[in-house]
This record gives C-alpha cells, sequence and structure tokens, in this order.
C-alpha cells in the first residue's frame, strides 16, 4: 500500500521541519511549503491524502486555502486539519464551518498530532488505514489483498486490483485516463492511455457477476468512475 501523502502548510521553520520528521517517521509521504499560493498549486499538481494548514501563513492565508480547497472538485474531498495559535471559540468555529476537519491549537504534542491525522484518514479514507472499504455490494481489504463481491471472493490482477482500490477510496468521483495513469501506474509513467482502457476492462471482466449491474461507469470524453450497486 502506498504512503498516505500529507501536505504541511507551515511558515515556523523549526515546527515544520519537527512535524515532517515525525510523519516521515510513520510513513507519510510529506511536501511542505510555508506559503499559501504554492500550498494550492502543490495541490493541484498532485492531490494529497490530507493538509496540515496553518492559519498564519504568506501569501493566501490558510482560511482561504482551507475555502479554496473545499471549492475545487478535485480536492473538495481532502481532509484539512488547520494548525493554529488563536484558540478562542469563534476562531474554531469559523475554520471548521470553512470546511476543516478537525482544529488543533499550538503549541501541540506531534504525538497528539500523528493520532489526528491517523482517526481523520480511518474516518474519510478507510484503505489508507489498513482497513475494509466497501461501495455498495464491493469491499475491499487492502492488507489480506482480497476483493469480494456479494460475499463471495473475486480472482483479480494486481494491477486490476490497484485500479480498483483508487476507484473505492474516491467513489463517484470521475477519472480521466491520465489521472488514473497518474495515480495507478505513478506520475511519469510511459504507458499509453489506451492501457487504461484495457485494465478498465479486465476489471470489469473481474468483478462481473450474473444478475448485477456494472458499477464502472464510462463518462464518454471524461473517463470512468465507480458507482456503488
Amino acid at each position: 500500500m502506498s504512503a498516505p501523502k500529507l501536505l504541511l502548510v507551515e511558515d515556523d521553520t523549526a515546527l515544520a521541519e519537527l512535524v515532517e520528521y515525525r510523519f516521515r517517521g510513520e510513513g507519510y509521504d510529506v511536501r511542505t511549503t510555508d506559503d499559501g499560493d504554492e500550498a494550492l498549486l502543490l495541490a493541484a499538481e498532485d492531490t494529497p491524502d490530507l493538509v496540515l494548514l496553518d492559519w498564519m501563513i504568506g501569501g493566501t492565508s490558510g482560511i482561504e486555502v482551507c475555502r479554496r480547497l473545499r471549492r475545487n472538485k478535485a480536492t473538495a474531498h481532502v481532509p484539512i486539519i488547520i494548525l493554529t495559535a488563536r484558540s478562542d471559540e469563534d476562531d474554531r468555529v469559523r475554520g471548521l464551518e470553512t470546511g476543516a476537519d478537525d482544529y488543533v491549537t499550538k503549541p501541540f504534542s506531534p504525538r497528539e498530532l500523528i493520532a489526528r491525522v491517523g482517526a481523520v484518514l480511518r474516518r474519510v479514507r478507510p484503505a489508507l488505514a489498513g482497513e475494509t472499504i466497501t461501495v455498495g455490494d464491493l469491499a475491499l481489504d487492502p492488507t489480506a489483498h482480497r476483493v469480494t463481491r456479494r460475499g463471495e471472493a473475486i480472482k483479480i490482477g494486481p494491477t486490476e486490483f490497484r485500479l480498483l482500490r483508487h476507484f473505492m477510496e474516491h467513489p463517484g468521483r470521475v477519472f480521466s485516463r491520465g489521472q488514473l495513469l497518474d495515480a495507478v501506474w505513478g506520475s511519469g509513467s510511459d504507458i499509453e492511455l489506451r492501457t487504461v482502457d484495457v485494465h478498465i476492462r479486465r476489471l470489469r471482466q473481474a468483478i462481473a457477476i450474473p444478475g448485477a449491474a456494472d458499477p464502472v461507469r464510462t463518462v464518454r470524453s471524461a473517463g470512468y468512475a465507480l458507482e456503488g450497486v
């Protein structure tokens, strides 16, 4: 299973280095910036699994970064935890109403922050925590590398497994062939776009069962999505 991708937006250099060090030690893939505008660019280039966002940063403010991430379809689903020295109730409410999933007041324990991040990821992205993820009548166990549909085990190849897991982590979301290449084969891959179509066809064949609808939806001129059936 790939490492969870964490975007850390923090202008306190010492704190940023400490948080990055601790999360890397826990197996996270961490990118850091101290600037709100750059944070938006980084999130657009490679969608993170979670954003740790300081309220008071250079460029676009943390609260505005949160608002823009929520408005963008590509990042609207990404969990956001705000880090701030502002502890007033009104500030906490404002942060949560803007779209943050959690609010951590400075100073904080790195151990507690790691626990909070883990808790949020378990809630919104079960597969990142190694837990079974379910969409409709499909269930995927990322640890046992096992897929079932209506309780029946399904034989599935490793590429199709990664493809299905990506779909199940984002049910209903439409992905272009290019986005699927980056997510499943890795960014910078020289594999042709039509390869995606081949593996989509194999995935459909693997999860097909008599009398059940095809959960993989083709969106003309856009790509593919997985729907719960």
